[in-house]
Protein backbone atom coordinates (compact mmCIF):
# COMPACT_ATOMS: atom_id res chain seq x y z
CA UNK A 1 0.00 0.00 0.00
CA UNK A 2 1.30 3.69 -0.75
CA UNK A 3 1.81 5.55 2.19
CA UNK A 4 0.01 8.66 2.84
CA UNK A 5 3.39 10.40 3.31
CA UNK A 6 4.67 9.44 0.53
CA UNK A 7 6.85 6.74 1.88
CA UNK A 8 8.80 3.49 0.49
CA UNK A 9 7.55 0.13 2.30
CA UNK A 10 10.67 -1.89 3.46
CA UNK A 11 9.82 -5.40 5.30
CA UNK A 12 5.38 -3.70 6.37
CA UNK A 13 7.68 -0.61 7.74
CA UNK A 14 7.53 3.27 6.34
CA UNK A 15 10.60 4.84 5.46
CA UNK A 16 11.51 8.21 3.90
CA UNK A 17 12.39 8.38 0.04
CA UNK A 18 14.77 10.74 1.45
CA UNK A 19 17.21 8.17 3.06
CA UNK A 20 16.54 5.16 1.27
CA UNK A 21 19.49 5.68 -1.34
CA UNK A 22 21.66 6.28 1.42
CA UNK A 23 20.88 3.50 3.98
CA UNK A 24 20.36 -0.20 4.54
CA UNK A 25 16.84 -1.12 5.83
CA UNK A 26 17.62 -2.70 9.35
CA UNK A 27 14.96 -4.70 10.66
CA UNK A 28 14.40 -6.41 14.12
CA UNK A 29 14.78 -10.36 13.58
CA UNK A 30 11.66 -11.28 16.14
CA UNK A 31 9.09 -9.21 14.44
CA UNK A 32 10.94 -10.41 10.85
CA UNK A 33 10.42 -14.01 12.49
CA UNK A 34 14.00 -14.99 12.25
CA UNK A 35 14.08 -17.42 14.75
CA UNK A 36 16.78 -17.13 17.66
CA UNK A 37 18.83 -19.61 17.14
CA UNK A 38 19.57 -17.99 14.04
CA UNK A 39 20.08 -14.63 15.97
CA UNK A 40 22.84 -16.18 17.93
CA UNK A 41 24.46 -17.76 15.01
CA UNK A 42 24.78 -14.45 13.68
CA UNK A 43 23.01 -16.33 10.33
CA UNK A 44 19.72 -16.29 9.07
CA UNK A 45 18.09 -19.22 8.03
CA UNK A 46 17.14 -18.98 4.47
CA UNK A 47 17.70 -15.55 3.58
CA UNK A 48 19.68 -12.17 4.01
CA UNK A 49 18.01 -10.15 1.26
CA UNK A 50 15.59 -6.97 2.68
CA UNK A 51 12.60 -6.49 0.97
CA UNK A 52 12.19 -3.05 -0.73
CA UNK A 53 9.26 -1.99 -2.62
CA UNK A 54 8.42 1.76 -3.61
CA UNK A 55 5.43 3.07 -3.42
CA UNK A 56 6.00 7.04 -3.85
CA UNK A 57 3.48 9.25 -3.73
CA UNK A 58 2.60 12.30 -5.99
CA UNK A 59 2.68 15.75 -5.07
CA UNK A 60 -0.52 17.07 -4.00
CA UNK A 61 -1.74 18.91 -5.99
CA UNK A 62 -2.05 15.53 -8.58
CA UNK A 63 -4.20 14.19 -6.08
CA UNK A 64 -6.74 16.61 -5.72
CA UNK A 65 -6.55 17.63 -9.50
CA UNK A 66 -7.21 13.56 -10.24
CA UNK A 67 -9.99 13.49 -7.31
CA UNK A 68 -11.67 16.77 -8.85
CA UNK A 69 -12.03 15.14 -12.35
CA UNK A 70 -13.36 12.15 -11.14
CA UNK A 71 -15.92 14.46 -9.26
CA UNK A 72 -16.79 16.83 -12.86
CA UNK A 73 -16.91 13.00 -14.73
CA UNK A 74 -19.45 12.34 -12.08
CA UNK A 75 -21.49 15.36 -12.10
CA UNK A 76 -22.07 14.83 -16.00
CA UNK A 77 -22.37 11.03 -15.88
CA UNK A 78 -25.62 12.35 -13.14
CA UNK A 79 -26.58 14.57 -15.95
CA UNK A 80 -26.41 12.08 -18.68
CA UNK A 81 -28.56 9.94 -17.24
CA UNK A 82 -31.25 11.91 -16.07
CA UNK A 83 -31.48 12.78 -20.02
CA UNK A 84 -31.60 9.05 -20.69
CA UNK A 85 -34.20 8.79 -18.35
CA UNK A 86 -36.36 11.72 -20.42
CA UNK A 87 -35.43 10.07 -23.43
CA UNK A 88 -33.07 13.02 -24.79
CA UNK A 89 -30.24 10.69 -25.04
CA UNK A 90 -30.55 7.19 -26.20
CA UNK A 91 -29.10 4.97 -23.78
CA UNK A 92 -27.01 1.68 -24.72
CA UNK A 93 -26.33 0.42 -21.62
CA UNK A 94 -28.16 -2.73 -20.29
CA UNK A 95 -31.51 -1.55 -18.58
CA UNK A 96 -34.71 -3.81 -16.90
CA UNK A 97 -37.50 -4.04 -19.04
CA UNK A 98 -40.56 -2.21 -18.93
CA UNK A 99 -42.63 -5.26 -17.34
CA UNK A 100 -39.63 -4.88 -14.51
CA UNK A 101 -40.01 -1.70 -13.80
CA UNK A 102 -40.97 -2.34 -10.08
CA UNK A 103 -38.76 -5.01 -9.59
CA UNK A 104 -35.66 -4.01 -7.36
CA UNK A 105 -33.19 -2.47 -9.94
CA UNK A 106 -30.49 -5.27 -11.51
CA UNK A 107 -28.29 -2.93 -12.88
CA UNK A 108 -28.08 0.31 -10.70
CA UNK A 109 -25.00 -0.10 -8.70
CA UNK A 110 -21.81 2.14 -9.22
CA UNK A 111 -19.95 0.00 -11.11
CA UNK A 112 -22.31 -0.09 -13.57
CA UNK A 113 -22.38 4.01 -13.43
CA UNK A 114 -19.02 4.17 -13.65
CA UNK A 115 -18.70 2.19 -16.69
CA UNK A 116 -21.91 3.68 -18.23
CA UNK A 117 -20.61 7.14 -18.00
CA UNK A 118 -16.65 7.30 -17.52
CA UNK A 119 -15.25 3.67 -18.81
CA UNK A 120 -17.16 3.86 -22.18
CA UNK A 121 -15.42 7.27 -23.06
CA UNK A 122 -12.01 5.66 -22.95
CA UNK A 123 -12.93 2.14 -23.77
CA UNK A 124 -11.69 2.22 -27.18
CA UNK A 125 -8.04 2.32 -25.46
CA UNK A 126 -9.24 -1.69 -23.78
CA UNK A 127 -10.47 -4.86 -26.42
CA UNK A 128 -7.70 -4.68 -29.02
CA UNK A 129 -7.69 -7.24 -31.77
CA UNK A 130 -3.96 -9.18 -32.61
CA UNK A 131 -3.78 -11.26 -35.59
CA UNK A 132 -0.33 -12.69 -34.72
CA UNK A 133 1.29 -14.45 -31.69
CA UNK A 134 2.60 -12.19 -28.96
CA UNK A 135 5.97 -11.57 -29.88
CA UNK A 136 7.67 -9.02 -29.07
CA UNK A 137 6.36 -7.72 -32.78
CA UNK A 138 2.85 -7.77 -33.21
CA UNK A 139 -0.20 -7.17 -36.09
CA UNK A 140 -3.29 -5.54 -34.98
CA UNK A 141 -6.34 -5.18 -36.66
CA UNK A 142 -7.32 -1.27 -36.41
CA UNK A 143 -10.68 -0.67 -35.04
CA UNK A 144 -13.36 2.49 -34.93
CA UNK A 145 -16.70 3.28 -32.73
CA UNK A 146 -19.82 5.40 -34.79
CA UNK A 147 -21.19 5.31 -31.48
CA UNK A 148 -18.64 6.86 -28.81
CA UNK A 149 -17.42 3.65 -28.10
CA UNK A 150 -20.65 1.64 -27.24
CA UNK A 151 -19.92 -0.81 -29.93
CA UNK A 152 -16.65 -0.94 -32.83
CA UNK A 153 -15.83 -2.73 -36.11
CA UNK A 154 -12.95 -3.41 -37.95
CA UNK A 155 -12.09 -1.67 -40.30
CA UNK A 156 -10.12 -4.51 -42.42
CA UNK A 157 -6.76 -2.60 -41.73
CA UNK A 158 -4.00 -4.69 -40.05
CA UNK A 159 -1.42 -2.56 -38.25
CA UNK A 160 1.77 -4.56 -39.06
CA UNK A 161 4.86 -4.59 -36.44
CA UNK A 162 3.24 -3.18 -33.19
CA UNK A 163 6.16 -2.98 -30.51
CA UNK A 164 4.72 -5.27 -27.50
CA UNK A 165 5.35 -4.48 -24.29
CA UNK A 166 2.09 -5.86 -23.13
CA UNK A 167 1.57 -9.24 -23.35
CA UNK A 168 2.71 -11.85 -19.98
CA UNK A 169 5.71 -13.50 -22.52
CA UNK A 170 8.26 -13.62 -19.82
CA UNK A 171 10.62 -15.92 -21.32
CA UNK A 172 9.76 -15.53 -25.06
CA UNK A 173 8.42 -19.14 -25.07
CA UNK A 174 5.40 -17.38 -27.36
CA UNK A 175 6.30 -17.63 -30.81
CA UNK A 176 5.21 -18.71 -34.37
CA UNK A 177 6.46 -22.41 -34.74
CA UNK A 178 9.77 -23.33 -34.94
CA UNK A 179 11.93 -26.45 -34.90
CA UNK A 180 11.69 -26.43 -31.07
CA UNK A 181 7.99 -27.02 -31.03
CA UNK A 182 8.08 -29.91 -33.05
CA UNK A 183 7.34 -31.97 -30.41
CA UNK A 184 4.09 -29.93 -30.08
CA UNK A 185 3.59 -30.50 -33.19
CA UNK A 186 3.95 -34.13 -33.17
CA UNK A 187 1.27 -33.93 -30.24
CA UNK A 188 -1.10 -32.70 -32.45
CA UNK A 189 -0.88 -35.17 -34.98
CA UNK A 190 -1.39 -38.01 -32.49
CA UNK A 191 -3.90 -36.74 -29.47
CA UNK A 192 -5.79 -34.35 -31.41
CA UNK A 193 -6.96 -30.36 -30.08
CA UNK A 194 -9.26 -31.77 -27.32
CA UNK A 195 -9.78 -34.55 -24.66
CA UNK A 196 -13.97 -34.88 -24.54
CA UNK A 197 -13.94 -35.99 -21.02
CA UNK A 198 -13.07 -34.82 -17.58
CA UNK A 199 -9.84 -36.04 -15.42
CA UNK A 200 -11.84 -38.51 -13.31
CA UNK A 201 -13.55 -40.16 -16.16
CA UNK A 202 -11.63 -40.91 -19.55
CA UNK A 203 -9.63 -37.61 -19.76
CA UNK A 204 -6.17 -38.32 -18.26
CA UNK A 205 -3.44 -38.87 -20.93
CA UNK A 206 0.01 -40.33 -20.71
CA UNK A 207 1.13 -36.66 -21.72
CA UNK A 208 -1.04 -35.32 -18.37
CA UNK A 209 1.19 -37.93 -16.30
CA UNK A 210 4.45 -36.93 -18.17
CA UNK A 211 3.69 -33.24 -17.37
CA UNK A 212 3.07 -33.46 -13.81
CA UNK A 213 5.60 -35.57 -12.76
CA UNK A 214 7.99 -33.20 -15.32
CA UNK A 215 6.59 -30.28 -13.38
CA UNK A 216 7.09 -32.23 -9.72
CA UNK A 217 10.37 -32.23 -10.27
CA UNK A 218 11.00 -28.89 -11.59
CA UNK A 219 9.46 -27.83 -8.38
CA UNK A 220 11.25 -30.01 -6.28
CA UNK A 221 7.92 -31.34 -4.58
CA UNK A 222 6.25 -34.91 -4.20
CA UNK A 223 3.58 -34.40 -6.40
CA UNK A 224 1.57 -32.06 -9.33
CA UNK A 225 -2.14 -31.98 -10.35
CA UNK A 226 -3.00 -29.77 -13.71
CA UNK A 227 -5.74 -28.03 -15.27
CA UNK A 228 -7.58 -26.88 -18.08
CA UNK A 229 -7.96 -23.14 -16.99
CA UNK A 230 -5.72 -21.20 -14.25
CA UNK A 231 -8.55 -19.05 -13.15
CA UNK A 232 -10.88 -22.34 -12.09
CA UNK A 233 -7.81 -23.60 -10.63
CA UNK A 234 -7.94 -21.52 -7.85
CA UNK A 235 -12.04 -20.33 -8.13
CA UNK A 236 -12.67 -23.89 -7.81
CA UNK A 237 -10.08 -25.68 -5.48
CA UNK A 238 -9.98 -23.79 -3.11
CA UNK A 239 -13.53 -24.53 -1.41
CA UNK A 240 -11.66 -28.12 -0.96
CA UNK A 241 -9.17 -27.12 1.57
CA UNK A 242 -11.70 -24.71 3.69
CA UNK A 243 -15.03 -24.22 4.74
CA UNK A 244 -17.62 -22.70 7.40
CA UNK A 245 -15.66 -22.74 10.64
CA UNK A 246 -12.54 -21.90 8.78
CA UNK A 247 -10.49 -18.69 8.68
CA UNK A 248 -8.87 -17.25 5.29
CA UNK A 249 -6.41 -14.15 5.87
CA UNK A 250 -6.20 -13.08 2.37
CA UNK A 251 -3.94 -10.28 1.03
CA UNK A 252 -6.12 -7.31 -0.12
CA UNK A 253 -4.76 -7.21 -3.92
CA UNK A 254 -5.29 -10.82 -4.18
CA UNK A 255 -6.60 -11.81 -7.89
CA UNK A 256 -10.31 -11.84 -8.47
CA UNK A 257 -9.95 -15.92 -8.52
CA UNK A 258 -8.05 -16.01 -5.10
CA UNK A 259 -11.42 -13.78 -3.79
CA UNK A 260 -13.89 -15.86 -5.54
CA UNK A 261 -12.65 -18.98 -4.45
CA UNK A 262 -12.31 -17.56 -0.95
CA UNK A 263 -15.74 -16.69 -0.84
CA UNK A 264 -17.23 -20.03 -2.18
CA UNK A 265 -15.79 -21.74 0.94
CA UNK A 266 -18.35 -20.43 2.74
CA UNK A 267 -15.19 -19.76 5.45
CA UNK A 268 -14.64 -16.14 7.28
CA UNK A 269 -12.65 -13.83 5.58
CA UNK A 270 -10.26 -11.02 6.53
CA UNK A 271 -8.22 -8.95 4.05
CA UNK A 272 -4.69 -7.42 5.70
CA UNK A 273 -2.77 -4.71 4.33
CA UNK A 274 -0.69 -5.52 0.98
CA UNK A 275 2.41 -7.65 1.77
CA UNK A 276 2.50 -6.37 4.94
CA UNK A 277 3.53 -9.54 8.00
CA UNK A 278 2.59 -6.77 10.99
CA UNK A 279 -0.72 -6.47 9.37
CA UNK A 280 -1.35 -10.39 9.06
CA UNK A 281 0.48 -11.25 12.49
CA UNK A 282 -1.90 -8.77 14.22
CA UNK A 283 -4.89 -11.18 12.56
CA UNK A 284 -3.17 -14.06 13.02
CA UNK A 285 -3.07 -13.08 16.88
CA UNK A 286 -6.70 -11.68 17.12
CA UNK A 287 -7.74 -15.29 15.56
CA UNK A 288 -6.50 -17.42 18.22
CA UNK A 289 -6.84 -14.62 21.18
CA UNK A 290 -10.66 -14.32 20.26
CA UNK A 291 -11.69 -17.47 17.99
CA UNK A 292 -14.39 -17.54 16.03
CA UNK A 293 -17.47 -14.35 16.02
CA UNK A 294 -20.19 -14.73 18.99
CA UNK A 295 -19.02 -18.56 19.90
CA UNK A 296 -15.14 -17.86 21.00
CA UNK A 297 -14.30 -21.33 19.85
CA UNK A 298 -10.90 -22.40 18.00
CA UNK A 299 -10.94 -21.59 13.86
CA UNK A 300 -10.82 -25.23 12.36
CA UNK A 301 -8.32 -24.33 10.26
CA UNK A 302 -6.76 -20.55 8.99
CA UNK A 303 -5.53 -20.20 5.43
CA UNK A 304 -3.37 -17.27 4.60
CA UNK A 305 -3.49 -16.74 0.92
CA UNK A 306 -1.15 -14.70 -0.90
CA UNK A 307 0.19 -14.21 -4.32
CA UNK A 308 3.90 -14.37 -5.48
CA UNK A 309 3.93 -11.82 -7.64
CA UNK A 310 1.25 -8.93 -7.50
CA UNK A 311 -0.03 -8.40 -10.97
CA UNK A 312 -1.40 -4.92 -10.17
CA UNK A 313 1.61 -3.51 -8.37
CA UNK A 314 4.75 -5.47 -9.54
CA UNK A 315 5.20 -6.48 -5.88
CA UNK A 316 6.94 -9.55 -5.13
CA UNK A 317 5.49 -11.79 -2.03
CA UNK A 318 7.04 -11.17 1.15
CA UNK A 319 7.51 -14.87 1.69
CA UNK A 320 10.40 -15.59 3.91
CA UNK A 321 8.27 -13.31 6.90
CA UNK A 322 5.06 -14.55 6.04
CA UNK A 323 6.67 -18.60 6.04
CA UNK A 324 7.99 -17.51 9.51
CA UNK A 325 4.64 -16.38 10.56
CA UNK A 326 2.23 -19.08 9.77
CA UNK A 327 4.77 -21.60 11.19
CA UNK A 328 4.57 -19.48 14.24
CA UNK A 329 0.82 -19.85 14.56
CA UNK A 330 0.38 -22.78 13.39
CA UNK A 331 -1.36 -22.02 10.21
CA UNK A 332 -1.63 -23.01 6.67
CA UNK A 333 -0.16 -21.23 3.15
CA UNK A 334 -1.46 -20.96 -0.31
CA UNK A 335 1.05 -18.97 -2.79
CA UNK A 336 -0.40 -18.37 -6.05
CA UNK A 337 2.43 -18.44 -8.63
CA UNK A 338 0.79 -16.99 -11.43
CA UNK A 339 2.93 -14.45 -12.35
CA UNK A 340 6.06 -15.74 -10.57
CA UNK A 341 6.72 -19.18 -11.41
CA UNK A 342 9.32 -19.34 -14.02
CA UNK A 343 9.97 -15.76 -14.16
CA UNK A 344 11.88 -15.15 -11.43
CA UNK A 345 14.60 -17.30 -8.81
CA UNK A 346 18.04 -18.45 -10.21
CA UNK A 347 16.27 -21.44 -11.54
CA UNK A 348 12.85 -19.47 -12.26
CA UNK A 349 10.84 -21.81 -9.67
CA UNK A 350 9.30 -19.28 -8.85
CA UNK A 351 8.71 -16.88 -5.41
CA UNK A 352 10.71 -19.89 -3.28
CA UNK A 353 13.50 -20.12 -5.32
CA UNK A 354 13.87 -16.74 -5.27
CA UNK A 355 14.20 -16.15 -1.34
CA UNK A 356 16.13 -19.77 -1.54
CA UNK A 357 13.03 -21.51 0.84
CA UNK A 358 12.39 -25.58 0.71
CA UNK A 359 9.52 -26.55 -1.19
CA UNK A 360 8.09 -27.93 2.17
CA UNK A 361 7.77 -24.16 3.46
CA UNK A 362 4.46 -23.92 1.22
CA UNK A 363 1.53 -26.14 2.07
CA UNK A 364 -0.05 -25.41 -1.08
CA UNK A 365 1.62 -24.20 -4.30
CA UNK A 366 -0.47 -23.19 -7.53
CA UNK A 367 0.56 -21.52 -10.45
CA UNK A 368 -0.89 -21.17 -14.18
CA UNK A 369 0.98 -21.62 -17.29
CA UNK A 370 -0.71 -19.20 -19.17
CA UNK A 371 2.31 -16.59 -18.78
CA UNK A 372 6.34 -17.52 -18.89
CA UNK A 373 5.12 -21.52 -20.53
CA UNK A 374 3.21 -19.50 -23.26
CA UNK A 375 -0.02 -22.32 -23.07
CA UNK A 376 -2.82 -22.61 -20.76
CA UNK A 377 -4.20 -24.17 -17.44
CA UNK A 378 -2.87 -24.30 -13.70
CA UNK A 379 -1.52 -26.58 -11.37
CA UNK A 380 -1.72 -27.73 -7.42
CA UNK A 381 1.72 -28.66 -6.45
CA UNK A 382 2.90 -29.75 -2.87
CA UNK A 383 2.66 -33.57 -0.86
CA UNK A 384 1.87 -36.54 -2.57
CA UNK A 385 -1.18 -36.57 0.41
CA UNK A 386 -2.36 -32.88 -0.77
CA UNK A 387 -2.68 -33.98 -4.45
CA UNK A 388 -4.19 -37.03 -4.09
CA UNK A 389 -6.83 -35.35 -1.99
CA UNK A 390 -7.25 -32.36 -4.87
CA UNK A 391 -7.49 -35.77 -7.02
CA UNK A 392 -10.61 -37.11 -5.38
CA UNK A 393 -12.12 -34.09 -4.02
CA UNK A 394 -11.52 -30.89 -6.74
CA UNK A 395 -14.75 -29.99 -8.78
CA UNK A 396 -12.41 -29.50 -11.57
CA UNK A 397 -11.60 -33.12 -11.83
CA UNK A 398 -15.27 -34.18 -11.90
CA UNK A 399 -16.89 -32.15 -14.21
CA UNK A 400 -14.46 -29.84 -15.83
CA UNK A 401 -12.72 -31.20 -19.43
CA UNK A 402 -9.11 -32.12 -19.15
CA UNK A 403 -6.32 -29.79 -20.42
CA UNK A 404 -5.60 -30.19 -24.31
CA UNK A 405 -2.74 -32.30 -25.24
CA UNK A 406 -1.49 -29.74 -27.23
CA UNK A 407 -1.50 -26.92 -24.12
CA UNK A 408 0.60 -30.06 -22.31
CA UNK A 409 2.99 -30.31 -25.15
CA UNK A 410 3.60 -26.53 -25.07
CA UNK A 411 4.41 -26.63 -21.11
CA UNK A 412 6.66 -29.84 -21.02
CA UNK A 413 8.39 -27.83 -24.06
CA UNK A 414 9.28 -24.99 -22.01
CA UNK A 415 9.67 -26.64 -18.76
CA UNK A 416 12.58 -28.75 -20.85
CA UNK A 417 14.48 -25.64 -22.09
CA UNK A 418 14.09 -24.32 -18.48
CA UNK A 419 15.58 -27.76 -16.66
CA UNK A 420 18.45 -27.72 -19.34
CA UNK A 421 17.42 -30.85 -20.67
CA UNK A 422 16.79 -29.46 -23.96
CA UNK A 423 19.04 -26.03 -25.58
CA UNK A 424 21.52 -26.51 -22.25
CA UNK A 425 22.07 -23.35 -20.49
CA UNK A 426 19.46 -21.50 -23.26
CA UNK A 427 16.57 -21.67 -19.80
CA UNK A 428 19.16 -19.25 -17.68
CA UNK A 429 20.10 -17.40 -20.21
CA UNK A 430 16.21 -16.60 -20.71
CA UNK A 431 16.05 -15.98 -16.85
CA UNK A 432 19.27 -13.68 -16.96
CA UNK A 433 17.87 -11.64 -20.00
CA UNK A 434 15.04 -11.08 -18.37
CA UNK A 435 15.85 -9.63 -14.75
CA UNK A 436 18.88 -7.79 -17.33
CA UNK A 437 16.27 -6.05 -19.17
CA UNK A 438 13.78 -5.61 -16.01
CA UNK A 439 16.50 -3.62 -14.06
CA UNK A 440 17.53 -1.42 -17.38
CA UNK A 441 13.86 -0.35 -17.88
CA UNK A 442 12.59 0.48 -14.30
CA UNK A 443 15.94 2.46 -13.66
CA UNK A 444 15.45 4.01 -16.62
CA UNK A 445 12.03 4.78 -16.14
CA UNK A 446 13.15 6.14 -12.62
CA UNK A 447 15.80 8.46 -13.83
CA UNK A 448 13.18 10.46 -16.41
CA UNK A 449 10.99 11.17 -13.52
CA UNK A 450 8.03 8.67 -13.43
CA UNK A 451 6.66 7.13 -10.23
CA UNK A 452 6.61 3.39 -10.52
CA UNK A 453 5.79 0.87 -8.00
CA UNK A 454 6.89 -2.49 -7.53
CA UNK A 455 10.06 -5.01 -6.97
CA UNK A 456 13.34 -4.48 -8.95
CA UNK A 457 12.84 -7.91 -9.95
CA UNK A 458 9.52 -8.24 -11.14
CA UNK A 459 8.37 -8.72 -14.27
CA UNK A 460 5.74 -6.50 -14.32
CA UNK A 461 6.14 -2.47 -14.30
CA UNK A 462 3.35 -0.46 -12.95
CA UNK A 463 3.81 3.21 -13.78
CA UNK A 464 1.50 5.99 -12.02
CA UNK A 465 -0.63 7.97 -14.15
CA UNK A 466 -3.67 8.72 -11.93
CA UNK A 467 -6.22 10.60 -13.88
CA UNK A 468 -8.15 8.77 -16.04
CA UNK A 469 -8.04 10.96 -19.12
CA UNK A 470 -4.29 10.70 -18.93
CA UNK A 471 -4.34 7.08 -18.81
CA UNK A 472 -6.87 7.34 -22.08
CA UNK A 473 -5.01 9.19 -24.22
CA UNK A 474 -0.83 7.78 -23.35
CA UNK A 475 -2.62 4.28 -24.51
CA UNK A 476 -4.01 5.98 -27.35
CA UNK A 477 -0.56 7.78 -28.52
CA UNK A 478 1.77 4.83 -27.81
CA UNK A 479 -0.82 2.83 -30.41
CA UNK A 480 -0.21 5.85 -32.89
CA UNK A 481 3.22 5.22 -32.23
CA UNK A 482 2.97 1.79 -32.75
CA UNK A 483 3.88 0.38 -29.57
CA UNK A 484 1.44 -1.87 -27.60
CA UNK A 485 0.71 -1.17 -23.48
CA UNK A 486 -1.67 -2.15 -21.37
CA UNK A 487 -3.09 0.44 -19.23
CA UNK A 488 -5.15 -0.20 -16.11
CA UNK A 489 -7.90 1.79 -14.14
CA UNK A 490 -11.16 0.86 -11.76
CA UNK A 491 -11.81 -1.38 -10.55
CA UNK A 492 -8.57 -3.31 -11.08
CA UNK A 493 -7.02 -0.82 -9.36
CA UNK A 494 -8.15 1.97 -7.07
CA UNK A 495 -10.73 4.85 -8.50
CA UNK A 496 -7.40 7.60 -8.19
CA UNK A 497 -4.76 5.43 -9.11
CA UNK A 498 -4.76 4.45 -13.34
CA UNK A 499 -1.43 3.63 -14.23
CA UNK A 500 0.25 2.09 -17.76
CA UNK A 501 1.59 -1.58 -16.91
CA UNK A 502 4.57 -2.62 -18.86
CA UNK A 503 5.46 -6.22 -19.01
CA UNK A 504 9.13 -7.27 -19.72
CA UNK A 505 10.18 -9.83 -21.89
CA UNK A 506 13.66 -11.68 -22.22
CA UNK A 507 12.62 -11.53 -25.62
CA UNK A 508 12.99 -7.43 -25.74
CA UNK A 509 16.55 -6.12 -26.99
CA UNK A 510 17.98 -2.94 -26.03
CA UNK A 511 17.06 -1.71 -28.90
CA UNK A 512 13.71 -2.62 -28.37
CA UNK A 513 13.35 -0.93 -24.46
CA UNK A 514 15.08 2.11 -26.03
CA UNK A 515 12.59 2.82 -28.63
CA UNK A 516 9.89 2.73 -25.69
CA UNK A 517 11.56 4.57 -23.36
CA UNK A 518 11.94 7.30 -25.90
CA UNK A 519 8.19 7.47 -26.83
CA UNK A 520 7.44 7.00 -22.92
CA UNK A 521 9.58 10.14 -22.05
CA UNK A 522 8.75 12.72 -24.92
CA UNK A 523 5.13 11.48 -24.03
CA UNK A 524 5.55 12.26 -20.19
CA UNK A 525 6.73 16.07 -20.91
CA UNK A 526 3.71 16.34 -23.13
CA UNK A 527 1.24 15.13 -20.47
CA UNK A 528 2.76 15.81 -17.52
CA UNK A 529 3.09 12.75 -15.73
CA UNK A 530 6.83 12.65 -14.98
CA UNK A 531 5.70 12.98 -10.99
CA UNK A 532 8.70 11.98 -9.13
CA UNK A 533 11.04 14.76 -7.14
CA UNK A 534 14.30 12.55 -7.43
CA UNK A 535 14.01 13.00 -11.09
CA UNK A 536 17.66 12.67 -12.53
CA UNK A 537 19.58 13.60 -15.77
CA UNK A 538 21.62 11.60 -18.16
CA UNK A 539 21.46 8.37 -20.01
CA UNK A 540 22.06 5.25 -17.66
CA UNK A 541 24.03 2.28 -18.48
CA UNK A 542 22.72 -0.86 -18.01
CA UNK A 543 23.81 -2.65 -14.50
CA UNK A 544 24.94 -6.12 -15.15
CA UNK A 545 24.56 -7.20 -11.49
CA UNK A 546 22.35 -9.51 -10.79
CA UNK A 547 19.32 -8.73 -8.93
CA UNK A 548 20.40 -9.32 -5.58
CA UNK A 549 22.97 -6.64 -5.86
CA UNK A 550 21.06 -4.66 -2.60
CA UNK A 551 21.72 -7.89 -0.61
CA UNK A 552 22.48 -6.83 2.84
CA UNK A 553 24.57 -9.35 5.74
CA UNK A 554 22.73 -10.78 8.76
CA UNK A 555 24.61 -8.20 10.68
CA UNK A 556 23.04 -5.04 8.38
CA UNK A 557 19.96 -6.65 8.94
CA UNK A 558 19.59 -6.86 12.64
CA UNK A 559 21.40 -3.87 13.29
CA UNK A 560 19.74 -1.10 15.10
CA UNK A 561 18.42 1.92 12.37
CA UNK A 562 21.02 5.08 12.75
CA UNK A 563 19.41 8.47 13.52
Amino acid sequence: MASPTGHAVTNGTLHSPKTQRSKRQSTDCVKNGIPKEAQQNKKPPYWDKPIFESYPRPPAHILVLTHVGIVIGTLFGYIRDLLRHWGIEKCNAAVEREEQKDFVPLYQDFENFYKRNLYMRIRDSWNHTTCSSPEVYIDVMEKVSDDYNWTFRHTGRVIKDVLNIASYNYLGFAVKYDESMRFVKDTLEKYGVGVASTRNEMGTLDIHKELEDLMAKFMNVEAVMVFGMGFATNSMNIPIFVGKGCLILSDEFNHSSLVLGARLTGATIRPFKHNNVQSLENHLREALIKGQPRTGRAWKKILILVEGIYSMEGSILNLPQIVALKKKYKAYLYVDEAHSIGAIGSKGQGVRDFFGLASEDIDIHMGTFTKTFASAGGYIAGKKELVDYVRTHSQNAFYATSMSPVLAAQVIRSLKILMGEDRANEGVQRIQQLQANIKYFRKRLMEMGFLIYGNDCSPIVPMLLYMPAKVAIFERLMRKKNIAVVVVGFPATSLTEGRARFSISSAHTREMLDKVLKEIDELGDLLNVKYSPFKESGRAALDNKKCSDNEASFEEMSSEPRA
